[in-house]
C-alpha cells in the first residue's frame, strides 16, 4: 500500500512492517501506540525504523493513519490500569459498619443550671 509519510511516498505492507518490527524492544510509551504482534510500540518509534528518517520529519498522525490502513490497531494513549480496591484498616471497616459519627450531644450535669454561677462566687467569698 503507498502512504506519504513526512511528504515522502512509501510502500508499506503489513508483513514488511513485521519483518521491520522484528527483535526491536519496544521503548517506553508517552502517547500514541501501534500493537504490532504481541508488542505495544510508541508510533514515532515505528515510523523512523519503517522509514529510516529522523523522528522530528513526520507527525505520530501520519504513521498512526498508515498503521490503521495496513490493519495494525492503533492506540491514542495508553489506558491506565484499573485501581486496586482500597482496604480498609479493622478500625475504618468497624466505622463504616456502625455508620457515620453524629454530632457530639453536650455533656450534661446532674447539678442545677445556675450551680456553676454559685460555686464560683462561693469560692470568690472565700478568699
Amino acid at each position: 500500500m503507498r502512504c506519504v509519510i513526512a511528504r515522502f511516498p512509501f510502500d508499506l505492507t503489513k508483513n514488511g512492517v513485521l519483518e521491520s518490527m522484528k527483535g526491536v524492544k519496544p521503548e517506553a510509551i508517552t502517547g500514541e501506540s501501534v500493537l504490532i504482534g504481541r508488542r505495544q510500540y510508541p508510533v514515532k518509534q515505528v515510523g523512523e525504523i519503517i522509514t529510516r528518517q529522523d523522528r522530528r520529519d513526520f507527525t505520530g498522525a501520519e504513521v498512526t493513519r498508515a498503521m490503521t490502513r495496513l490493519g495494525f490497531t492503533c492506540r491514542s494513549l495508553q489506558e491506565p490500569a484499573p485501581a486496586a480496591p482500597r482496604t480498609l484498616t479493622p478500625l475504618q471497616n468497624a466505622s463504616a459498619m456502625l455508620g457515620e459519627a453524629a454530632p457530639a450531644a453536650p455533656v450534661s450535669s446532674d447539678a442545677p443550671a445556675g450551680a456553676d454561677a454559685d460555686m464560683s462566687t462561693d469560692a470568690a467569698v472565700a478568699r
